[in-house]
């Protein structure tokens, strides 16, 4: 049996070590590096790797996409390794979304947290790996939208939560985790509506690079 000293410690380190795993700003480091920008002032603004694709390049915003989803995985493969509780492993994965969302080395004003979110919930449900790819894929052909393609993609999780893991605490965990990146994305999605004139034209604008 652990102590109890010891297994407090183990708790603390994985959610600290998780919101700093989260906290490093691999967009920011990418824009700052190669073009001498602040990726949170250019294109929408957000510290995020779909971001970094247009303002960047295709390379640099795969590393930053690798990255962070590497993040969320990390930090609950690391609360796992440290053999904490199962609750204190999704609080994990819940500390790195937040890390990434408010980076203490940037004053907190980070990213969404879309792709982070991405790497906790493939690390817990390894099956929704093929079936998020399947949707992005398919409403990325549909619609060319980026943005409401990994979107969908995110909300098939609870689905896959539910009707392959059946598990109930998945199911509630997931839906708490995608609120993250979810209400962040609220100004947003108002700023796209403002600037098509209606929803109809934002769904249906043919630019790619609008529709980040």
């Amino acid at each position: 049996m652990v102590p109890y000293d010891l297994e407090l410690l183990a708790i603390a380190l994985a959610l600290i070590l998780a919101y700093l795993l989260g906290s490093i700003p691999a967009a920011y480091l990418a824009g700052r590096l190669i073009k001498g920008i602040d990726i949170r002032q250019v294109g929408t603004r957000n510290m995020g790797a779909m971001n970094v694709f247009y303002q960047i390049g295709f390379l640099a915003g795969l590393i930053v996409l690798v990255v962070d989803i590497g993040k969320g995985a990390a930090a609950i493969a690391l609360a796992f390794w440290l053999g904490t509780p199962d609750i204190v492993v999704l609080l994990a994965g819940i500390a790195a979304v937040l890390g990434h969302s408010f980076p203490v080395w940037l004053r907190f004003r980070g990213g969404k947290g879309g792709a982070t979110t991405i790497g906790v919930l493939i690390f817990l449900m390894p099956w929704g790996i093929p079936i998020g790819l399947a949707l992005f894929g398919l409403v990325l052909l549909l619609s060319r939208f980026p943005t409401l393609s990994y979107s969908v993609a995110l909300v098939s999780f609870p689905f896959v939560a539910w009707l392959i893991y059946h598990d109930g605490v998945l199911v509630a965990y997931t839906i708490a985790l995608l609120l993250i990146p979810a209400l962040q994305y609220i100004p947003r999605v108002k700023e796209i509506r403002s600037r098509s004139g209606n929803w109809r034209s934002a769904l249906l604008r043919k630019n790619i690079k609008d529709r980040m």
